[in-house]
């Protein structure tokens, strides 16, 4: 349950999740880049685990806040580093190689449908009328987005099937996420997971000799868009609800999609942009447009 305290918070707690939506928007950049530099979309996905999962590790030692996992939430770590990690690494690395940067940070956010559904049995949290339209009204710029065709954008089979696992990837940064972080700080669960995901993901990884401009890449995903996202993310998620996050956060495909317009010519054309405009504007509306009001037993949660 949120404290009339971390209620009184949540705007802070939304900025966060905005400003690392950001970082991720330009996870497609840095992704795009490595694939081009030739690098396989599963040595990028076990890099990106490994070297962020690596600075996790230290700032908790840096910042002394280690401390040993409970046998449950241990269990709980483990699922969500399977899917939160290797799985959702390896299949947003897949759909930007197969579809396009614009592509796959768009079908990456069929996540906040995954978490308004779940986070009621997952969560206890109940969606208002309000955050249900918004809702739809981010689904429905996603299905815009995802149906325009344009330069650099390929709706395969193959991109499509890889956009969904990873928006299915992304949902449990918010469902197994949120519990996992009631009762530990974000580089504690990251210094963690990450690592245990990278190990997942080792056993399927053919390596590549890498020139510096790899390298640096490899350090733009890991450390900017990986360790600056997902610890301004965890901060901002312990200060706010779990479906009002989600959609704050739909900013992010907007970014990339900007981003892979600027760099790489990506163009979806006028209904690529009209969704993408809808998703905006779902994510606008619910973090500054939102009522405040009491917040009962919507976010009270346990470790697994």
């Amino acid at each position: 349950m949120l404290s009339h305290q971390d209620h009184d918070q949540e705007p802070l707690g939304l900025l966060l999740v905005l400003a690392a939506a950001v970082l991720w928007g330009l996870l497609g950049v840095f992704t795009a880049g490595l694939l081009r530099a030739g690098l396989g979309a599963i040595e990028i996905a076990f890099w990106r685990a490994l070297i962020a999962g690596t600075v996790f590790a230290g700032h908790a030692i840096v910042a002394r806040t280690l401390r040993p996992f409970a046998p449950r939430a241990l269990t709980g770590a483990v699922l969500f580093a399977l899917i939160g990690v290797t799985m959702f690494y390896v299949a947003i690395a897949y759909a930007v190689d197969t579809g396009g940067v614009s592509l796959a940070f768009i079908l990456l956010y069929t996540a906040p449908a995954w978490v308004t559904l779940l986070a009621s049995p997952l969560l206890g949290e109940h969606a208002s009328p309000r955050q249900w339209f918004f809702v739809a009204l981010a689904i429905v710029g996603v299905a815009v987005v995802s149906l325009a065709r344009g330069e650099g954008v390929t709706p395969s089979t193959a991109a499509i099937a890889w956009g969904l696992a990873s928006g299915l990837g992304y949902a449990s940064y918010y469902l197994l996420g949120k519990r996992l972080l009631e009762d530990r700080p974000p580089e504690v669960l990251y210094g963690l997971v990450l690592p245990l995901g990278a190990l997942g993901i080792l056993p399927f990884v053919s390596f590549e000799a890498k020139t510096l401009t790899a390298w640096v890449l490899l350090l733009g995903l890991s450390v900017i868009s990986t360790y600056g996202a997902y610890l301004l993310y965890g901060l901002g998620l312990r200060r706010s609800r779990a479906s009002r996050a989600v959609l704050v956060a739909t900013v992010e495909p907007v970014i990339a999609i900007a981003l892979a317009w600027l760099i790489f010519g990506e163009r979806f054309g006028v209904w690529g942009w009209l969704g993408a405009l809808l998703v905006l504007g779902a994510a606008v509306g619910q973090s500054v447009g939102a009522k405040r009001s009491p917040v009962t037993n919507q976010d009270s949660v346990s470790p697994p």
